[in-house]
């Protein structure tokens, strides 16, 4: 029989404790990572499937989507664009990170396979996937995974950048989408084209396709710094994502502020116009206007003795009748 192993004392309540604290870090981890499940693997166009989600963020915004030509291992290759984006559904998860919602099932503009795709509109990207079948859907083969050099995220996203005077007037916002990517493949990757997306509360974004000039070797990592632009008098709270080789690699709020500077301006417009206009046609009035005689100068009379207005009956004796100077 081997020796029986001693421990020290106290050792055995420390081995307790780490081994608990490792078994929960293990179910926390399970429990924050999005999961996705359908009440139905398969169903019809006019029918509806169950959604269900948990380990989202509380309070998250999700869209649900039926896409094609996307497996869960690979996600959505084709993007976006390979899902019904006019039959989904938004649902905002509760307090614990769950939600149900109902979505109809609709044939997906590319062929199957198919899944149910959840992604996060808002704040730090999460996505998910469940299979589903399209009953009466054509079908086709996956297209194959392109050999050599594949991305994937490496660090956070971040915008880089601030408004200034002309934005506050309505000028087009502008940032700096700055990510760290890594090649994860076999083969270098030379001027990548990434896909630049910007979208508003849950309507789809606007790709936008941007070149990087340089080589990402097999291990190497790089430094991608993409510009981003909205359009003129943008605000509200917008998302800018990244897409490479028809995967999402990020996603990064951006959060607008509004453009007060054109308010004022129509404040001020609206306020000192009239009274330009009203001074303006004042003194037009007072150019045409006819001028009164009475702005010349008029005669004055010469007035009675003070004297002879209390006393109207007096007259010197020289005017009297009858009486003559001596």
């Amino acid at each position: 029989m081997p020796p029986a192993v001693r421990l020290p004392n106290g050792a055995l309540p420390l081995l307790l404790a780490l081994l608990l604290v490792l078994a929960g870090a293990g179910s926390a981890a399970a429990v924050d990572r999005p999961v996705v499940e359908l009440s139905e693997s398969e169903a019809g166009t006019g029918g509806s499937v169950t959604v269900t989600g948990s380990g989202w963020r509380p309070r998250a915004l999700l869209t649900l989507l039926v896409c094609g030509q996307a497996e869960p291992e690979r996600g959505v290759t084709g993007g976006t664009n390979s899902c019904a984006n006019g039959d989904g559904r938004a649902v905002t998860t509760g307090a614990d990170g769950r939600f149900r919602r109902e979505l109809p099932v609709v044939e997906p503009p590319v062929p199957c396979p198919c899944v149910v795709h959840v992604a996060s509109v808002t704040g730090a990207g999460a996505e998910a996937d469940a299979a589903l079948r399209v009953a009466g859907h054509a079908v086709e083969p996956m297209p194959a995974e392109a050999a050599g050099g594949r991305l994937s995220l490496l660090a956070d996203t971040r915008l880089r950048g601030s408004g200034g005077l002309l934005t506050w007037f309505g000028s087009p916002p502008s940032r700096t989408l700055v990510v760290t990517v890594g090649n994860v493949g076999t083969s270098p990757v030379k001027n990548p084209v990434f896909q630049v997306g910007t979208s508003h509360g849950v309507f789809a974004p606007e790709w936008q396709d941007q070149r990087w000039r340089g080589t990402i070797r097999p291990g190497g990592k790089a430094r991608i710094e993409l510009p981003v632009e909205l359009g003129a008098g943008a605000h509200g709270d917008y998302t800018v994502s990244l897409k490479y080789g028809g995967k999402v690699l990020a996603e990064h709020p951006w959060g607008v502020g509004r453009p007060w500077g054109v308010t004022l301006f129509w404040v001020l417009v609206l306020l000192v116009v009239p009274t330009a206009l009203f001074r303006a046609a004042l003194a037009v009035i007072d150019h045409v206007r006819p001028r009164r005689p009475g702005h010349a100068a008029r005669r004055l009379r010469p007035s009675a003795p003070r004297g002879a207005a209390a006393r109207p009956w007096f007259a010197p004796d020289a005017d009297r009748p009858g009486q003559g100077r001596p």
